[in-house]
């Protein structure tokens, strides 16, 4: 089932291991059955402690739990976790059998003292980059409190419960049978939407810090850049974000970061937040930034916080990246995560054998059509313009698909639905005027980004398309203030760009600093 070389580097982890692990497997004659029992003999052969007993009679077959003697732990994978969820395996094997996790510990004493009975049941696909973080951070928490219960649910194996359930993107997450939330979530998420307490403890930590020297918002690919920059200049640096990566953590493939041949959007993340924490940089996560304030007469910058708290710096680089840009039509934020998705990567398993458009002829939207293609019966392929504006090698490979439909000179005016999930759409033919109706089960939006910056809107000046205007130094209009990456009017929205502008705008508040003194200092040179 494994080969040689992941047997042995999975043999080294389970090394770690220092109690048995007891795995219960719920099998019938299935092709997917025998292949987890495979699976299952194989982990059983690298490390004594772990046993495999095939006698479960769960009715999701093929699904096993793992668990450990004395210890009351509810973790169950119905499903093969291999692809991206093999590490998810890997970390609950070890969690499991008693190996201590990387998780901050008053994080840990939070998970612990959670009061109530909690059955969490994610959906996931093999392909989705995002969903390891959910399917880990709550298999985790199954094992740090033993009210807490995690089932982690192959959607494309079990297609009865994603049709019965609705589930039209991943992660999914239901809670105590409810819907719970969709898309990436980490512990500490999912900790502010279930401990009602949190944020209010939260914000008053956070009202308690020191000014910073440089704070940086946002935490992608500009926002880690600018933070190493600037701690390594020996300042105090702080990090608020929403979310460690930024846009990057729903990136599949990255083959044009230079040295790196290629990488995945996760892990390129995971990297940028480790070498961040290397130095003295305060991060603090799950932080939307609301409004900014001018310096006042303490020479303080002020970011005010959705959760009610604010932090005050000498300097400001803000590198709020962008999101996927919406049709804005019709039918398209009702049928969101119904039919309606952004990520061919994670939820093109969940419409197998069923007719999906994609809205876009750019780079993206044609590598999803090719994508999608190999997965589900039918693609038609929508763009606004005359012409595909794809590179020539993606165009090429898209016209050899047989499944595949292109339709230019098209504008999308409608998502049509029954209610529950998309059943179409109606687009206008530019030439003739025209309407036309597509019958279809999915539509994935490629449509390129929009800049997260309303909440600067009347404090910075802006583009007409909402970036932050910034000059070769990433200055804004408003001094100490500076900015980088795809939230900016720096043209060719691309990481190492974005990473590049981060270092130039955290020495460009450098300069600032030693140019500009607090007014503390001017009033003792005085």
């Amino acid at each position: 089932m494994l080969d040689t070389d992941l047997k042995e580097q999975l043999q080294t982890y389970l090394e770690r291991v220092t109690r048995p692990i007891e795995i219960e497997a719920s099998l019938d004659g299935s092709e997917a059955s025998q292949e987890m029992r495979g699976l299952l003999q194989d982990l059983a052969a690298l490390s004594p402690q772990i046993r495999v007993d095939e006698n479960g009679d769960d009715p999701r077959k093929p699904s096993f739990t793992l668990g450990t003697p004395g210890q009351d732990i509810s973790i169950r994978f119905a499903g093969i976790p291999l692809g991206h969820e093999f590490t998810s395996l890997v970390l609950a094997l070890l969690q499991v059998g008693g190996h201590p996790s990387k998780l901050a510990q008053d994080v840990i004493e939070q998970v612990r003292g959670l009061d109530g009975d909690f059955l969490f049941e994610t959906y996931f696909s093999l392909s989705c980059q995002n969903c390891p973080d959910v399917v880990q951070a709550l298999n985790l928490m199954a094992v740090l409190n033993p009210r807490i219960r995690h089932i982690a649910i192959d959607g494309a194996l079990f297609q009865d419960e994603v049709e019965s359930r609705q589930v039209m993107s991943v992660p999914k997450i239901f809670l105590n049978g409810e819907v719970f939330s969709s898309g990436r979530m980490g512990v500490e998420e999912i900790l502010a939407k279930i401990d009602t307490g949190a944020a209010a403890r939260d914000a008053e930590k956070l009202k308690a810090k020191a000014p910073y020297e440089v704070l940086v918002v946002g935490g992608g690919p500009a926002g880690a850049a600018a933070a190493i920059y600037a701690a390594r200049k020996g300042i105090r640096t702080g990090v608020a974000a929403e979310r460690f990566g930024g846009q990057v953590l729903d990136t599949m493939g990255i083959e044009n970061f230079i040295s790196v041949k290629e990488t995945e959007g996760p892990k390129l993340a995971a990297a940028l937040e480790q070498h961040v924490k290397a130095y003295e940089v305060d991060v603090m996560n799950l932080q939307r930034a609301e409004k900014l304030l001018p310096a006042g007469a303490d020479g303080l910058i002020e970011v005010q916080l959705a959760n009610g708290a604010a932090l005050k710096a000498r300097t400001v680089v803000i590198s709020t990246g962008a999101r996927w840009r919406q049709m804005n039509v019709p039918g398209e934020n009702e049928y969101r995560n119904k039919g309606v998705a952004y990520c061919p990567h994670c939820d093109g398993p969940l419409f197998k054998g069923k007719r999906v458009a994609v809205i876009g002829g750019g780079n993206s939207g044609v590598e999803a059509a090719i994508d999608l293609a190999g997965i589900v019966s039918h693609v038609t392929l929508i763009e606004f313009d005359g012409k595909l504006r794809a590179d020539e090698v993606l165009q090429r490979k898209l016209r050899s698909l047989p499944n595949v439909k292109v339709i230019v000179s098209a504008q999308t005016t409608e998502v049509t639905g029954d209610g529950a999930k998309v059943n179409g759409l109606v687009y206008k033919d530019r030439g003739t005027g025209e309407t036309h109706t597509v019958e279809l089960e999915g539509i994935f939006v490629q449509i390129g980004l929009l800049p997260n910056s309303e909440w600067l809107k009347g404090t910075l000046a802006l583009s007409p398309r909402g970036e932050i205007e910034v000059d070769a130094h990433g200055r804004t209009s408003l001094p100490g203030v500076f900015a980088a990456g795809d939230v900016t009017t720096v043209p060719y929205k691309q990481i190492v760009i974005a990473m590049g502008e981060g270092s130039k705008a955290a020495l460009s508040a450098f300069d600032h600093l030693i140019r500009t003194s607090a007014p503390a200092e001017q009033q003792q040179a005085a």
